[in-house]
Protein backbone atom coordinates (compact mmCIF):
# COMPACT_ATOMS: atom_id res chain seq x y z
CA UNK A 1 0.00 0.00 0.00
CA UNK A 2 1.64 3.56 -0.95
CA UNK A 3 2.10 6.35 2.22
CA UNK A 4 0.29 8.65 1.12
CA UNK A 5 1.16 12.29 2.49
CA UNK A 6 -1.69 15.30 2.56
CA UNK A 7 1.58 17.94 3.26
CA UNK A 8 1.20 21.20 5.69
CA UNK A 9 4.51 21.05 5.47
CA UNK A 10 6.75 20.23 2.36
CA UNK A 11 10.06 20.67 4.44
CA UNK A 12 9.13 18.12 7.23
CA UNK A 13 7.23 15.36 4.91
CA UNK A 14 10.18 15.45 2.09
CA UNK A 15 12.76 14.58 4.99
CA UNK A 16 10.63 11.62 5.72
CA UNK A 17 10.19 11.01 2.22
CA UNK A 18 14.21 10.92 1.77
CA UNK A 19 15.31 9.85 5.09
CA UNK A 20 17.96 6.77 4.92
CA UNK A 21 18.08 7.30 0.54
CA UNK A 22 21.32 8.08 -0.58
CA UNK A 23 20.70 11.51 -2.29
CA UNK A 24 23.82 10.58 -4.90
CA UNK A 25 21.21 8.03 -6.60
CA UNK A 26 18.33 10.41 -6.38
CA UNK A 27 16.54 11.49 -10.21
CA UNK A 28 14.02 13.67 -10.33
CA UNK A 29 11.66 14.05 -13.55
CA UNK A 30 9.78 16.99 -14.25
CA UNK A 31 7.79 18.89 -16.95
CA UNK A 32 8.83 22.16 -18.82
CA UNK A 33 5.74 23.63 -16.89
CA UNK A 34 6.86 21.88 -13.34
CA UNK A 35 10.18 23.06 -13.84
CA UNK A 36 9.64 26.53 -14.10
CA UNK A 37 6.80 26.65 -11.01
CA UNK A 38 7.01 24.24 -9.02
CA UNK A 39 10.93 22.34 -8.61
CA UNK A 40 11.95 25.94 -7.12
CA UNK A 41 9.72 25.12 -4.29
CA UNK A 42 10.84 21.46 -4.17
CA UNK A 43 14.18 21.97 -4.10
CA UNK A 44 14.08 25.10 -0.92
CA UNK A 45 11.89 22.24 1.10
CA UNK A 46 14.64 19.78 0.20
CA UNK A 47 18.14 21.72 -0.16
CA UNK A 48 20.10 18.29 -0.53
CA UNK A 49 17.87 17.65 -3.51
CA UNK A 50 19.78 20.30 -5.10
CA UNK A 51 22.24 19.13 -6.93
CA UNK A 52 20.69 16.28 -8.14
CA UNK A 53 20.04 15.76 -11.72
CA UNK A 54 16.97 17.11 -13.22
CA UNK A 55 15.12 15.42 -16.52
CA UNK A 56 12.72 17.80 -18.23
CA UNK A 57 10.50 16.59 -20.90
CA UNK A 58 7.81 18.13 -22.71
CA UNK A 59 4.40 19.62 -20.53
CA UNK A 60 1.15 18.11 -22.49
CA UNK A 61 -0.50 14.83 -23.25
CA UNK A 62 0.91 15.23 -26.53
CA UNK A 63 4.50 14.27 -25.31
CA UNK A 64 3.06 11.23 -23.05
CA UNK A 65 4.56 8.72 -26.00
CA UNK A 66 7.21 6.13 -26.47
CA UNK A 67 9.85 8.38 -27.75
CA UNK A 68 9.60 10.60 -24.42
CA UNK A 69 10.21 7.32 -22.49
CA UNK A 70 12.89 6.00 -24.36
CA UNK A 71 14.18 9.83 -23.26
CA UNK A 72 14.14 9.42 -20.31
CA UNK A 73 15.18 5.77 -19.91
CA UNK A 74 18.56 6.88 -21.90
CA UNK A 75 19.03 9.58 -19.48
CA UNK A 76 18.79 7.51 -16.47
CA UNK A 77 21.57 5.32 -17.75
CA UNK A 78 23.53 8.01 -18.91
CA UNK A 79 23.61 9.03 -15.08
CA UNK A 80 24.14 5.58 -13.77
CA UNK A 81 21.18 4.90 -12.07
CA UNK A 82 20.64 1.52 -10.69
CA UNK A 83 18.04 -0.45 -9.30
CA UNK A 84 18.49 1.11 -6.23
CA UNK A 85 17.96 4.69 -7.14
CA UNK A 86 14.60 6.09 -6.66
CA UNK A 87 13.42 8.97 -9.05
CA UNK A 88 10.33 11.66 -7.83
CA UNK A 89 8.41 12.56 -10.39
CA UNK A 90 7.25 15.98 -9.79
CA UNK A 91 4.29 16.98 -11.70
CA UNK A 92 0.88 16.10 -12.71
CA UNK A 93 -1.01 12.80 -14.50
CA UNK A 94 1.20 13.00 -17.43
CA UNK A 95 4.54 13.08 -15.52
CA UNK A 96 3.87 10.41 -12.58
CA UNK A 97 1.86 8.20 -14.97
CA UNK A 98 5.06 8.28 -17.49
CA UNK A 99 7.83 8.74 -14.77
CA UNK A 100 6.39 5.71 -12.96
CA UNK A 101 6.26 3.53 -16.23
CA UNK A 102 9.91 4.27 -16.61
CA UNK A 103 11.09 3.74 -13.39
CA UNK A 104 8.98 0.42 -13.18
CA UNK A 105 11.02 -0.85 -16.14
CA UNK A 106 14.45 0.86 -15.76
CA UNK A 107 16.46 -1.91 -14.75
CA UNK A 108 13.80 -4.42 -13.40
CA UNK A 109 12.39 -1.84 -11.39
CA UNK A 110 13.53 0.95 -9.48
CA UNK A 111 12.16 3.22 -6.45
CA UNK A 112 10.04 5.82 -7.48
CA UNK A 113 8.08 8.74 -5.21
CA UNK A 114 5.15 10.57 -7.05
CA UNK A 115 4.83 14.71 -6.01
CA UNK A 116 1.48 15.69 -7.40
CA UNK A 117 1.24 19.04 -8.31
CA UNK A 118 -1.84 19.29 -10.02
CA UNK A 119 -5.53 18.50 -8.64
CA UNK A 120 -5.94 16.11 -11.16
CA UNK A 121 -3.05 14.40 -10.74
CA UNK A 122 -3.47 14.17 -7.12
CA UNK A 123 -6.81 12.40 -7.11
CA UNK A 124 -6.21 10.25 -10.10
CA UNK A 125 -3.06 9.28 -11.45
CA UNK A 126 0.15 9.41 -8.29
CA UNK A 127 -2.34 7.26 -6.39
CA UNK A 128 -2.59 3.97 -7.05
CA UNK A 129 0.26 2.73 -8.98
CA UNK A 130 -1.09 2.45 -12.74
CA UNK A 131 1.64 4.12 -14.72
CA UNK A 132 2.07 3.79 -18.82
CA UNK A 133 2.05 6.00 -21.81
CA UNK A 134 -0.05 6.62 -24.93
CA UNK A 135 0.39 4.57 -28.06
CA UNK A 136 -0.77 4.54 -31.53
CA UNK A 137 -3.52 6.93 -30.90
CA UNK A 138 -5.04 5.18 -27.68
CA UNK A 139 -5.16 6.78 -23.69
CA UNK A 140 -2.52 4.59 -21.57
CA UNK A 141 -2.42 1.85 -23.80
CA UNK A 142 0.97 0.64 -22.76
CA UNK A 143 1.47 0.45 -19.10
CA UNK A 144 2.10 -1.31 -15.58
CA UNK A 145 0.84 -1.50 -12.40
CA UNK A 146 3.19 -0.62 -9.70
CA UNK A 147 2.90 1.59 -6.97
CA UNK A 148 5.21 4.60 -6.14
CA UNK A 149 7.17 4.39 -2.77
CA UNK A 150 5.40 7.56 -1.69
CA UNK A 151 2.84 10.00 -2.75
CA UNK A 152 3.33 13.47 -1.71
CA UNK A 153 0.26 16.03 -2.14
CA UNK A 154 0.68 19.80 -1.58
CA UNK A 155 -1.71 22.05 -1.89
CA UNK A 156 -0.05 24.82 -2.62
CA UNK A 157 1.32 23.78 -5.81
CA UNK A 158 -2.29 24.37 -7.32
CA UNK A 159 -1.86 27.81 -7.17
CA UNK A 160 -0.07 27.60 -10.30
CA UNK A 161 -3.21 26.17 -12.08
CA UNK A 162 -5.20 27.56 -14.23
CA UNK A 163 -9.25 27.35 -13.24
CA UNK A 164 -9.30 24.60 -16.31
CA UNK A 165 -6.79 22.48 -14.91
CA UNK A 166 -8.46 23.36 -11.68
CA UNK A 167 -11.85 21.95 -12.56
CA UNK A 168 -10.12 19.00 -14.74
CA UNK A 169 -8.87 17.58 -11.51
CA UNK A 170 -12.37 18.23 -9.95
CA UNK A 171 -13.61 15.88 -12.42
CA UNK A 172 -11.90 12.79 -10.89
CA UNK A 173 -13.41 14.38 -7.29
CA UNK A 174 -16.88 14.45 -8.77
CA UNK A 175 -16.56 10.33 -9.91
CA UNK A 176 -15.19 9.43 -6.81
CA UNK A 177 -18.12 10.80 -4.87
CA UNK A 178 -20.89 8.46 -7.24
CA UNK A 179 -18.83 5.53 -6.80
CA UNK A 180 -19.08 6.24 -3.09
CA UNK A 181 -22.01 7.39 -1.12
CA UNK A 182 -24.85 10.55 -0.64
CA UNK A 183 -23.03 12.56 1.55
CA UNK A 184 -19.80 13.08 -0.40
CA UNK A 185 -21.47 14.20 -3.46
CA UNK A 186 -23.85 16.63 -1.59
CA UNK A 187 -20.86 18.26 -0.44
CA UNK A 188 -18.70 18.79 -3.96
CA UNK A 189 -22.65 20.11 -4.72
CA UNK A 190 -22.07 22.37 -2.43
CA UNK A 191 -18.73 23.31 -3.31
CA UNK A 192 -17.95 26.71 -5.05
CA UNK A 193 -16.09 25.24 -8.47
CA UNK A 194 -16.63 29.53 -8.92
CA UNK A 195 -14.07 30.73 -6.43
CA UNK A 196 -11.98 27.55 -5.52
CA UNK A 197 -11.13 28.24 -2.07
CA UNK A 198 -8.08 25.79 -1.54
CA UNK A 199 -8.26 25.61 2.13
CA UNK A 200 -11.77 24.66 1.82
CA UNK A 201 -11.11 22.11 -1.06
CA UNK A 202 -7.93 20.07 0.94
CA UNK A 203 -10.52 17.84 3.56
CA UNK A 204 -12.94 16.95 0.10
CA UNK A 205 -9.80 15.91 -1.11
CA UNK A 206 -8.55 13.71 0.89
CA UNK A 207 -11.73 12.00 0.95
CA UNK A 208 -11.67 11.72 -2.42
CA UNK A 209 -8.26 10.08 -2.13
CA UNK A 210 -9.55 7.96 0.36
CA UNK A 211 -12.40 6.65 -1.89
CA UNK A 212 -9.64 5.67 -4.17
CA UNK A 213 -7.09 4.41 -1.34
CA UNK A 214 -9.67 2.01 -0.19
CA UNK A 215 -10.27 0.76 -3.64
CA UNK A 216 -6.75 -0.09 -4.67
CA UNK A 217 -6.55 -1.80 -1.52
CA UNK A 218 -9.12 -4.53 -1.77
CA UNK A 219 -7.99 -4.95 -5.51
CA UNK A 220 -4.21 -3.35 -7.08
CA UNK A 221 -4.67 -5.10 -9.92
CA UNK A 222 -7.84 -4.80 -10.70
CA UNK A 223 -9.96 -8.23 -11.11
CA UNK A 224 -12.75 -6.88 -9.29
CA UNK A 225 -14.28 -3.72 -7.76
CA UNK A 226 -11.11 -1.39 -8.86
CA UNK A 227 -12.91 -1.43 -11.89
CA UNK A 228 -15.33 1.10 -10.23
CA UNK A 229 -12.79 3.67 -10.99
CA UNK A 230 -13.34 3.22 -14.65
CA UNK A 231 -16.38 4.69 -14.18
CA UNK A 232 -17.04 7.54 -16.69
CA UNK A 233 -13.59 6.55 -18.62
CA UNK A 234 -15.29 4.13 -21.61
CA UNK A 235 -16.88 7.55 -23.21
CA UNK A 236 -14.39 9.50 -21.60
CA UNK A 237 -10.95 8.27 -23.17
CA UNK A 238 -12.65 7.59 -26.63
CA UNK A 239 -13.88 11.73 -25.81
CA UNK A 240 -10.05 12.41 -25.62
CA UNK A 241 -8.53 10.61 -28.08
CA UNK A 242 -11.19 12.37 -30.81
CA UNK A 243 -10.30 15.54 -29.82
CA UNK A 244 -6.35 14.82 -30.44
CA UNK A 245 -7.22 13.74 -33.68
CA UNK A 246 -9.42 16.86 -34.31
CA UNK A 247 -6.22 18.90 -33.32
CA UNK A 248 -8.45 20.23 -29.95
CA UNK A 249 -7.10 18.21 -27.06
CA UNK A 250 -8.96 18.24 -24.26
CA UNK A 251 -7.76 18.23 -20.74
CA UNK A 252 -8.67 14.42 -19.08
CA UNK A 253 -11.00 15.74 -16.36
CA UNK A 254 -13.27 16.30 -19.23
CA UNK A 255 -13.01 14.22 -21.10
CA UNK A 256 -13.71 12.19 -17.74
CA UNK A 257 -16.82 14.60 -17.05
CA UNK A 258 -18.43 14.11 -20.45
CA UNK A 259 -18.11 10.43 -20.11
CA UNK A 260 -19.96 10.51 -17.12
CA UNK A 261 -23.18 12.01 -18.31
CA UNK A 262 -22.81 9.51 -20.93
CA UNK A 263 -22.88 6.38 -18.99
CA UNK A 264 -24.81 8.10 -15.96
CA UNK A 265 -27.65 8.02 -18.70
CA UNK A 266 -27.00 4.40 -19.63
CA UNK A 267 -27.19 3.57 -15.87
CA UNK A 268 -30.80 4.94 -15.73
CA UNK A 269 -31.96 3.61 -18.48
CA UNK A 270 -30.75 0.35 -17.74
CA UNK A 271 -30.30 -0.08 -13.96
CA UNK A 272 -33.12 2.63 -12.57
CA UNK A 273 -29.93 5.55 -11.62
CA UNK A 274 -32.25 8.01 -10.10
CA UNK A 275 -33.41 10.83 -12.91
CA UNK A 276 -32.83 13.85 -10.63
CA UNK A 277 -29.50 12.99 -9.75
CA UNK A 278 -28.88 12.39 -13.91
CA UNK A 279 -30.13 15.66 -14.55
CA UNK A 280 -28.58 17.23 -11.73
CA UNK A 281 -24.87 15.71 -12.51
CA UNK A 282 -26.29 16.45 -16.06
CA UNK A 283 -26.35 20.63 -15.66
CA UNK A 284 -23.38 20.91 -13.59
CA UNK A 285 -21.08 19.07 -15.83
CA UNK A 286 -22.68 21.28 -18.41
CA UNK A 287 -22.62 24.48 -16.86
CA UNK A 288 -18.31 23.68 -16.04
CA UNK A 289 -17.13 21.82 -18.29
CA UNK A 290 -18.75 22.69 -21.61
CA UNK A 291 -19.67 20.53 -24.40
CA UNK A 292 -17.62 18.53 -27.11
CA UNK A 293 -19.46 19.38 -30.49
CA UNK A 294 -19.15 16.61 -33.08
CA UNK A 295 -22.42 14.84 -34.86
CA UNK A 296 -23.73 11.31 -35.85
CA UNK A 297 -21.33 11.24 -38.65
CA UNK A 298 -18.79 10.97 -35.89
CA UNK A 299 -20.84 8.32 -34.17
CA UNK A 300 -19.51 5.15 -35.74
CA UNK A 301 -15.75 6.39 -35.64
CA UNK A 302 -16.20 7.28 -31.46
CA UNK A 303 -17.91 3.53 -31.10
CA UNK A 304 -15.07 2.43 -32.51
CA UNK A 305 -12.39 3.86 -30.00
CA UNK A 306 -14.15 2.42 -27.66
CA UNK A 307 -13.85 -0.71 -28.72
CA UNK A 308 -10.13 -0.82 -28.61
CA UNK A 309 -10.47 0.46 -24.62
CA UNK A 310 -8.20 -1.70 -22.36
CA UNK A 311 -10.58 -2.54 -20.30
CA UNK A 312 -12.21 -4.68 -22.99
CA UNK A 313 -12.13 -8.45 -22.04
CA UNK A 314 -13.07 -9.32 -25.62
CA UNK A 315 -12.48 -7.73 -28.95
CA UNK A 316 -15.24 -5.70 -30.13
CA UNK A 317 -17.02 -6.07 -26.32
CA UNK A 318 -17.22 -2.44 -24.58
CA UNK A 319 -16.99 -2.86 -20.83
CA UNK A 320 -18.52 -0.55 -18.75
CA UNK A 321 -19.01 0.50 -14.99
CA UNK A 322 -21.91 1.18 -14.86
CA UNK A 323 -24.45 2.39 -11.47
CA UNK A 324 -27.72 1.31 -9.93
CA UNK A 325 -27.11 4.36 -7.62
CA UNK A 326 -24.91 6.58 -5.75
CA UNK A 327 -22.36 3.96 -4.72
CA UNK A 328 -23.84 0.96 -6.21
CA UNK A 329 -21.57 0.35 -9.06
CA UNK A 330 -22.10 -2.52 -11.21
CA UNK A 331 -18.85 -3.27 -12.94
CA UNK A 332 -18.89 -5.45 -16.41
CA UNK A 333 -22.04 -4.38 -17.86
CA UNK A 334 -22.46 -4.44 -21.60
CA UNK A 335 -25.19 -2.75 -23.29
CA UNK A 336 -26.51 -2.66 -27.35
CA UNK A 337 -24.77 -0.43 -29.54
CA UNK A 338 -28.70 1.17 -29.89
CA UNK A 339 -28.04 2.20 -26.41
CA UNK A 340 -24.55 3.49 -26.91
CA UNK A 341 -25.63 5.87 -29.39
CA UNK A 342 -28.47 6.86 -27.20
CA UNK A 343 -25.98 7.85 -24.85
CA UNK A 344 -24.49 9.67 -27.61
CA UNK A 345 -27.88 11.74 -28.45
CA UNK A 346 -28.54 12.57 -24.44
CA UNK A 347 -25.13 13.80 -24.35
CA UNK A 348 -25.23 16.26 -27.17
CA UNK A 349 -28.98 17.29 -25.40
Amino acid sequence: MQNIIISNDLSADMKRVLEGKNTEQIFILCDENTARLCLPRLLEAAPQLKDRPVKVIGAGDAHKHIDTVVEVWRWLQEQGATRWSTMINLGGGMVTDLGGFCASTFKRGMNYVNIATTLLGAVDAAVGGKTGFNFNGLKNEIGVIRESEYVVEDTTFFCTLDRANLISGMAEMLKHALISDEQRWKELMAYDMDTFDLKALSPLLEKSINVKEQIVAEDPYEQGKRKALNFGHTFGHAFESFTHEIGRPALHGYAVAWGMVAELYLSYVTLGFPKATLLEATHLIREQYGKLEFGCKQYDHLYELMTHDKKNVQKGEINFTLLGGIGDIRIDQHVSRQLVEEAFDYYLG
